[in-house]
């Protein structure tokens, strides 16, 4: 009891800005540990050639689905675990956490079975040419057996997240990507495996991931508990966990989407322009990973917060994220723009992938600046609450925009316009997130309920 009082007093009491420093850090460093770990393996099976390379960027779509699952329930479950620990609500919490736990690893067992069993049209879906479904084939093969682990694995560090807890969740994430980039090396070359080797040391670095996750929850180190006891049979609960995860579900399962829609446009220009997309979607997803770990530390803040009635803290906490992650963001960008050639070449030497891969990096890269506000606004509806709100907002940039944007520019500008789609896209979707924050803003009460007035709109 008294380290719950404590860590309440921490969520509550501790200056805004210090707080989502010292939450934002443990992210940051996970996400980019993870992303270096998907560099690394990008540039290890780019010396396989063309189509291997390829063939990772039509797993790396497959990926992003499972890990939009997992964040659906991470996510959800961890959303509603903040406000509850807010309101003092232990024993709700647990049964959140168990709920959103164990059925993300059911979910996990079945998406393995049934993409097994559809092996050869999955790869097709997912944009493999005739060159690349081979390679695609022996990699997601791995990928799959790890599948329940993952789903699970996003969910406990999402959990830990939204319980003030990052660190412990970096210590999981973080040594399965280091036991993923040393593994790269030894499978695919010392054992002479090749793509199978590096489909091999992700499948074993997520499963190790996945125990030492479970071990943070099995040894107390946490304020909820996962036990199949806690789990609420009440659809009413299952349901709230995926409405309030369903951004997360759009957000990522729509950029997984993306990622496909890229490589089958991009598969019109042949392997190369297959792989130069694949290297710029991973390369711009570590300069942004840097922003959305600081907006990923502002959610167990806003939300646990919101729940303790305590929105001043909430509105503190949205703008300060804004302007740390808009300065990280500027700081980055300038650093790609400057070094796009270089940075495509380092993960596949060849004049063609480079050629296509730094134009359309350069045009993601400065696009990516108008990206910190959408995130903002996005993770801060969704970690208080308005499912809704944060549902369409998460599908404005890759669904309304984006869907349309590829196939007329695609048409109109051929493979320029492939590259140009997603960098509209981005620009575009601020529009949206303006007005959405304009109305969160405006109708949550104006004082903390523990202040004695309190406006209409306050959180039940």
């Amino acid at each position: 009891m008294k380290r719950q009082i404590s860590q309440y007093d921490k969520m509550t009491k501790t200056p805004v800005t210090s707080l989502i420093v010292r939450l934002s850090i443990p992210t940051i460093i996970s996400m980019l540990v993870t992303n270096v770990y998907n560099l690394a393996d990008t540039a290890f099976v780019g010396r396989l050639g063309n189509s291997a390379s390829g063939a990772v960027g039509i797993v790396f779509g497959f990926m992003a689905i499972i890990q939009a699952v997992g964040f659906m329930f991470g996510q959800g479950s961890g959303s509603i675990i903040a406000r509850e620990l807010g309101r003092k609500e232990m024993e709700d919490a647990t049964r959140t956490a168990s709920t959103g736990f164990f059925c993300s690893l059911a979910v996990g067992v079945l998406c393995s079975i049934v993409c097994f069993l559809w092996l050869d049209p999955l790869v097709r879906v997912l944009g493999s040419t005739e060159t690349i479904a081979p390679f695609a084939k022996t990699y997601i093969s791995y990928i799959l057996a790890a599948v329940p682990f993952m789903t699970a694995s996003f969910v406990m560090n999402n959990i830990l997240r939204y319980e003030g807890k990052a660190s412990l969740g970096t210590i999981g994430l973080m040594t399965g990507a280091i036991l993923n980039i040393a593994g790269d090396p030894i499978f695919m070359f010392g054992l002479n495996m090749g793509i199978a080797g590096a489909g091999l040391s992700t499948a074993l670095s997520q499963t190790i991931s996945f125990l030492i996750l479970l071990s943070m929850f099995l040894r107390g180190k946490t304020t909820t508990k996962l036990s199949l006891r806690a789990v609420s049979v009440r659809p009413a609960l299952l349901l709230d966990i995926m409405a309030t995860g369903l951004p997360s579900l759009l957000r990522q399962g729509l950029n997984s989407l993306t990622t496909i829609l890229l490589n089958s446009f991009a598969g019109a220009y042949g392997d190369a322009a297959i792989a130069a997309m694949s290297i710029v979607s991973r390369i711009g997803f570590f300069v942004f990973s840097v922003a959305l770990g600081v907006g990923q530390g502002m959610q167990p803040v806003s939300g646990f917060n919101y729940g303790a009635g305590k929105f001043s803290r909430v509105r503190k906490a949205y703008w300060i994220t804004l302007a740390v992650a808009e300065g990280l963001m500027a700081i980055a960008m300038v650093g790609v723009l400057l070094n796009a050639d270089g940075l495509i070449g380092v993960f596949r030497d060849d004049t063609q992938v480079v050629a296509i891969g730094a134009r359309a990096l350069r045009l993601h890269c400065g696009a990516l600046l108008f990206l910190p506000f959408c995130m903002t606004s996005d993770l801060m509806l969704q970690s208080t609450g308005h499912k809704a709100e944060a549902s369409i907002l998460s599908s404005v940039r890759s669904g309304l925009f984006f869907l349309p944007a590829l196939p007329i520019l695609a048409h109109v500008r051929g493979l320029a316009g492939v590259q140009e789609a997603m960098p509209l896209a981005y620009v575009l979707s601020v529009i949206p997130a303006l007005w959405f924050m304009f109305r969160f803003f405006s109708r949550i009460p104006k004082e903390d309920q523990d202040g004695g007035e309190v406006t209409a709109g306050a959180p039940k």
